[in-house]
């Protein structure tokens, strides 16, 4: 076996609702070899791993798997099971799995649930090894290689306190993402979103936070406040660190200026040797170093968010407890194995490190790692009580004296931060302060572990407190997303979307296969219709809609880029892309799309188009039955029988009806704009633009759009304007050019279809297929440009996309002529070439249809022959409707 890669779907997708990993897996050798082929490769599998004879597979119960094991699974199945039995060795236990053939020789696809990808991603690898060792019959060091991985997933998880919001964030339904390998969130989305690294905001004051780094200029500003605080002075080198506490005159911390995590800091000195040491310490964090004098009692950590106490904990310093057998060492290394301890911030304790500040404590008191405490004995490792340096908490919340809580809620106040941890000592947090008792310092970014991990006590919601802050009850966390997909049409439709709701006030960001743009402005061009193009949308602070062209490449590949819709488009879906991405027939791509109808949100809109039956039977699939949303449908004309039966149960339709886009539901019609006053139906004649048109408008009224500013804005749509590269129309001498993208059987026939209501008009189709396609979809494409062109010339894509030269162009004309043998066919390979050459052949009046790959190289054809744009409503209702003589007076 041998891994062919990996890819990480973070959001929705067509295996799970969750985040998962896709491995390819080429089985090679192995492709026909099922484990009941392999003697006793079952046995010595689950001795190697017994949790496995509790998976139940497809059989539904316990025992499930070892049982397809017995009669025999391929080897893909079995690497799937087993990563899924090692995650919860690794702490990151996940319960999904699938394999699927990958679409070519010997390759499957093994998808996993994937809370953590660089963990995933070992354990995978690991899984292959494994099953390949156990084939072989040889010896391979599971746990070993499971320690690594133990390692990398407290390396990459997010922090414990990015954790906690997070997790209160998902609980109030709030989207978000993750933005770099470390704890930079995003919570939820547009104009709405926050961001967040571990307890610290985007709504954070960025002065404050540079003020409180300074602890002495803080305790400068809360001495100005009266708020107790203990003297100190700053030093820069061991003569004036010595001298600071000669002027103090009694015990002295000494700790970074600007230092957090309790690193570097020494408590308790009172000797001249012991400043020197300290000093040094702190002088390797950093440049300036504090000397204050020590306040003596309890340590305390009080939460603070957004003006209010929230949680309160007194700090354990880092101890171990002694049983007469074993060294300081050895009951640091017992203390350690706790699952609850981590690297530094990883769980919700860290691990205890003997350091240098550690070795000078016990040398003071005369003790060494290898001696033996006496049972019961204390042995305080460090005077700090820092859960970062390996401290221990206990929950005071409820026990902190009401004039501690306002002194600790008004120095938060007073340096302006919302979020804020404030250290305390107090002989006993549930008295009056002493006069030896104070504010220590202030924190800008507080860890909420002890919070919510306390050793003793209850643990508190934190995490929600700070979601409140930054989303309180009854504010929106979202922006309306508006997502749009089928085989053909769902550009027009999205730009037609993204244009009205633009004229209605709107800041909008729109993807769709020319790019992203935010509030009308470009900001990428090219094919942006998968899920990384949505966050670009939904990552933008000034976003108000989300309008978002959802490709089915991006879906199969990628998932969405967003976890919920509100308005869901299906266009329509026809027998295109069969042949890609393991796309072997009409209903896997219905399997696809209907993944955006399954994602439209409780209560949101989901719009199908009656005409189309493929559409329809989405409706049907269970998981889109599941959550209760409004099925709006649509149709070419109110005759269709499942719109009228959608209608009469009370339920919103729109249609086509005496050249008006009708909107109805029960017996209650309103008319919304005439379909000839749109200059993109071309005077009525361009139905796929009315069936375009007629989605936009459902769309932007399940979005709450007036129907008197929806027909405002369709109105105003151009097509050369508006919806560059999709059916354009252009004046070229005497005759038209419509330049659109149509690259399959649909596409040819809508537009087929136009131009058969031409006057006594030829009409010319330059057409290919990509190459990618299966050789039917060539030639249903081929047969249907046969049906509606009275001239063809057969051109290819400068990218064949594994297909020969002449290869497309052959099958594409063999089905022409098999279809229409008196079609006038030629082949002309190049796209310039072939464009240049139906210009150069165009007779009066003639309608040239380009299709094109590049837009750009049907531009400079188009440049070359002298080509005007029409984009003007009147001058397309005489260019294309002639015989309709109330054109004139509807414009």
């Amino acid at each position: 076996m041998r891994i062919g890669g990996f890819k990480s779907i973070p959001g929705p997708n067509i295996y799970s609702y969750d985040p998962v990993l896709v491995m390819k897996l080429y089985l090679d050798d192995l492709v026909n070899t099922s484990s009941a082929q392999l003697p006793s490769f079952t046995d010595r599998l689950l001795a190697q791993s017994p949790g496995l004879r509790e998976h139940r597979c497809s059989e539904g119960q316990p025992g499930g798997f070892v049982m397809r094991m017995r009669e025999g699974t391929y080897c893909g199945h079995i690497v799937e099971h087993v990563a899924l039995e090692l995650s919860g060795a690794v702490g990151i236990p996940v319960g999904f799995g699938k394999t699927r053939y990958a679409g070519e020789s010997t390759a499957y696809n093994v998808i996993v649930e994937c809370p953590n990808e660089a963990g995933m991603r070992s354990l995978l690898e690991i899984s292959v090894a494994l099953v390949e060792a156990l084939i072989k019959g040889e010896s391979f060091p599971l746990e070993e290689r499971l320690r690594a991985v133990r390692r990398l997933v407290d390396d990459t998880e997010l922090g414990p306190s990015t954790r906690e919001i997070v997790k209160a964030a998902q609980r109030r339904g709030i989207p978000w993402l993750r933005l770099n390998q470390g704890s930079l969130v995003q919570l939820g989305y547009g104009k709405h979103r926050k961001l967040i690294e571990a307890a610290m905001a985007d709504t954070t004051s960025a002065v404050a936070v540079e003020v409180v780094s300074d602890k002495q200029l803080t305790k400068a500003l809360l001495e100005r406040a009266f708020i107790p605080v203990p003297r100190g002075e700053t030093v820069k080198n061991e003569e004036e660190a010595v001298a600071a506490w000669q002027r103090l005159g009694e015990p002295v911390v000494v700790k970074p200026l600007n230092g957090s995590q309790g690193q570097g800091v020494s408590l308790n000195l009172n000797s001249e040797e012991e400043i020197r040491r300290a000093f040094k310490f702190a002088h390797e964090l950093a440049p300036n170093v504090l000397i204050e004098e020590l306040y003596r009692g309890k340590n305390y950590r009080v939460l603070v968010v957004n003006g209010k106490m929230i949680a309160a904990s007194e700090r354990l310093p880092t101890m171990v407890v002694g049983d007469g057998v074993h060294t300081i060492a050895e009951l640091v290394d017992m203390v350690n194995q706790d699952p609850r301890r981590g690297e530094e911030h990883t769980k919700p304790l860290t691990r205890i490190v003997l350091d240098k500040i550690v070795m000078e404590r016990l040398t003071k008191y005369g003790m060494t790692p290898e001696q033996i405490p006496a049972k019961d004995e204390q042995v305080i490792l460090r005077e700090s009580a820092n859960l970062s340096t390996g401290g221990t908490a206990i929950d005071v919340t409820d026990r902190v004296h009401p004039e501690t809580i306002k002194i600790c809620e008004r120095a938060a106040r007073i340096m302006g931060l919302d979020l804020c941890g404030v250290d305390l000592v107090a002989d006993d947090i549930s008295q009056l302060l002493e006069s030896h008792n104070g504010i220590l310092e202030l924190n800008a970014s507080p860890g909420l572990r002890m919070h919510v991990f306390p050793s003793e006590g209850q643990s508190r919601p934190v995490g929600d407190a700070i979601i409140n802050l930054l989303f309180p009850r009854g504010k929106p966390t979202r922006i309306p997303i508006v997502s749009i997909t089928g085989t053909n049409g769902k550009t027009t439709v999205t730009r037609m979307i993204g244009h009205i709701l633009s004229e209605a006030g709107h800041v909008v960001g729109m993807t769709s296969t020319h790019g992203v743009s935010i509030n009308c402005e470009m900001v990428t061009h090219g094919d942006d219709t998968g899920p990384r193009s949505a966050q670009i949308v939904l990552c933008d602070p000034l976003v108000e809609i989300a309008v978002l062209e959802t490709a089915r490449g991006g879906i199969a590949r990628s998932g969405l880029g967003y976890d919920w819709s509100d308005v869901g488009v299906i266009t329509n879906i026809q027998a295109d892309h069969i042949g890609q991405d393991g796309i072997e027939s009409i209903d896997d791509l219905i399997y696809i799309k209907s993944l955006v109808a399954e994602r439209v949100k409780e209560h949101g809109t989901l719009i199908l188009n009656a005409d189309d039956e493929n559409v329809r039977s989405i409706v049907d699939a269970p998981r889109v039955q599941k959550i209760k949303r409004q099925i709006v449908y649509l149709a070419q004309s109110s005759d269709n029988p499942y719109l009228e039966r959608h209608r009469l149960q009370d339920k919103t339709v729109f249609f086509e009806q005496r050249g008006w886009i009708v909107e109805a539901h029960s017996y209650a019609e309103y008319r919304i704009v005439q379909v000839a006053q749109i200059p993109v139906t071309l005077g009525g004649q361009a139905h796929f633009n009315i069936m375009n048109a007629i989605a936009a408008v459902a769309a932007c009224r399940a979005l709450g759009v007036s129907r008197e500013r929806v027909a405002s804005g369709i109105v105003k749509f151009l097509g050369l304007t508006h919806n560059e590269g999709r059916a354009n129309l252009y004046r070229v001498a005497s005759g038209y050019v419509l330049l659109d993208y149509g690259h399959n059987a649909h596409a040819f026939q809508a537009i087929a279809q136009m131009a058969a209501e031409q006057q006594k008009r030829r009409v010319t189709g330059v057409i290919t297929v990509p190459g990618d396609r299966a050789d039917r979809v060539l030639e249903q494409a081929g047969q249907a440009a046969a049906r509606g062109f009275d001239r063809i010339i057969v051109r290819e894509d400068h990218d064949l996309r594994g297909r020969q030269p002449g290869e497309i162009a052959r099958l594409l004309q063999q089905a022409i002529q098999n279809e229409n043998p008196k079609c006038d066919c030629t082949v002309v390979l190049d796209e310039e070439q072939s464009f240049a050459q139906a210009l150069q052949e165009m007779q009066a009046g003639e309608l040239v249809v380009m299709f094109y790959d590049s837009f750009e190289k049907a531009q400079r054809v188009l440049e070359h022959f002298g080509a005007v744009p029409v984009d003007d409503a009147k001058e397309y209702a005489l260019a294309f409707a002639p015989k309709l003589e109330m054109v004139g007076d509807a414009l």
